[in-house]
């Protein structure tokens, strides 16, 4: 810590994730001021917004120095990929996310399931598919060694949540292989893994890893997991599918591993490390995907369990010190509702207001803004998920209860959002 004045945050990003990044580090005794870039409607009202793309790495390290910040802490996963978290510590400034090469756990699929087969960390089965002469017959290969369950078609890109087809249409599979090799010149299809799914929020640097306690996300946009794929619709935490004896496999078979493989590199990860999980019915844990930043909806529904200071966590993981944090962890349940525009996931409206008695929500359930902005001191829509309502509560139930009343005492014409969030713990 900086003296008695506490830490300066940069936090780069302006969805819901670094909304909830925000809250927490505001309510760290460790920090002294939060910035965020470009943050939206609620961070404004808890820090200092700049008007600044994430993507604009150039413009992000000069408000960093600018700032004089204490450290940084990177949101979104596309910045990393770019180098952001390298150009900051070549100024001397610390990061929580990883470099760049370490980035692309996330930024290639291909990569991350060479790191998993290195480490001998349990994953689907795959092919990689190229251009060439054979494309033909590699696709029918791959397709027909994995038939009889949905084929799992990924692009080895950052596609924003959306690049991944779980299709049992062998023509759409087809169609979605080749088109991403135009576009990508390499595609990944593998096996479908059955179970349940689990999120994993890992905290590391080179000396120690901190497991925060395991989420739920709900994908799909309709109650039951129906219709199509988005950026996440709700989440729950903690997840009761892991259970202690599950938890030790997860730790033995895939985090410690995965940290024993990362720090052990030139440049060491610093940052969390999303672990997408497939628990299968004999609850075996597999790795479905790998990210390098917070999830979204998972960041709102996990941070409020950690008693410990958020800020201290982060920057001890920023400097290679996170062995000297003690973590400490509430014994509570957290659950949060997305709030989504008309037309989301396809083609979401925006523009239109949004008004309600729980827009200044506080205590026991609250709003994490997303797609937000002020215009003439009014709050409006900006994007596809507008906003989740996050509470917290002594059981599962409590917290939906909190959740669902919040979300209910919105108005925003045309909004959308699942009933049933939790419905596979509760």
């Amino acid at each position: 810590m900086t003296g008695d004045e506490g830490r300066v945050v940069l936090v780069v990003g302006g969805g819901g994730r670094e909304h909830a990044l925000t809250m927490s580090l505001t309510s760290s005794q460790s920090v002294s001021a939060v910035h965020v870039a470009p943050g939206n409607a609620g961070t404004a009202a808890i820090a200092t917004n700049h008007p600044i793309s994430a993507s604009n790495i150039d413009g992000m390290l000069e408000l960093a120095l600018e700032l004089a910040v204490d450290f940084v802490v990177v949101g979104p996963e596309a910045p990393l990929v770019a180098g952001l978290a390298d150009r900051l510590r070549e100024n001397g400034i610390a990061c929580f996310g990883p470099d760049s090469e370490n980035a692309m756990l996330e930024g290639s699929k291909i990569v991350a399931k060479q790191a998993m087969a290195d480490l001998e960390v349990p994953t689907a089965d795959y092919f990689v598919l190229q251009a060439g002469e054979s494309l033909e017959e590699d696709i029918e290969e791959a397709l027909d060694v994995f038939s009889g369950e949905p084929w799992v078609i990924k692009r080895d890109v950052l596609a924003g949540g959306k690049g991944v087809v779980v299709t049992e249409n062998r023509n759409e599979a087809t169609n979605f292989i080749k088109s991403s090799i135009e576009t990508d010149g390499e595609v990944l299809v593998e096996a479908f893994l059955a179970g349940e799914e689990v999120s994993m929020l890992v905290i590391m640097d080179e000396h120690s890893a901190i497991c925060l306690p395991p989420s739920q996300d709900h994908k799909r946009v309709g109650d039951g997991d129906s219709g199509p794929n988005t950026g996440g619709m709700g989440a729950y935490c903690p997840a009761p599918v892991v259970t202690p004896e599950i938890n030790s496999r997860i730790m033995q078979r895939i985090v410690m591993p995965m940290h024993e493989g990362l720090s052990s590199q030139e440049i060491p990860y610093r940052g969390v490390l999303f672990i997408g999980l497939m628990i299968d019915a004999e609850g075996n844990p597999f790795v479905v995907e790998f990210n390098v930043r917070f999830g979204d909806p998972e960041c709102q529904v996990t941070l409020p369990l950690i008693a410990s200071d958020f800020g201290d966590m982060l920057y001890c993981a920023a400097t290679g010190t996170l062995v000297e944090h003690e973590d400490e962890f509430n014994d509570l349940c957290s659950l949060t509702v997305v709030l989504a525009s008309e037309g989301y996931p396809s083609t979401p409206i925006k523009g239109r207001m949004i008004t309600g008695e729980g827009i200044t929500s506080s205590g026991n359930s609250w709003i994490s803004h997303a797609g937000t902005k002020l215009v003439d001191g009014e709050l409006i829509s900006n994007g596809g998920r507008v906003l989740s309502c996050t509470a917290i509560g002594g059981s599962l139930q409590e917290a939906a209860e909190r959740a669902y009343s919040l979300i209910e005492s919105l108005k925003l014409e045309g909004s959308h959002y699942r009933k049933d969030i939790g419905y596979r713990a509760l």
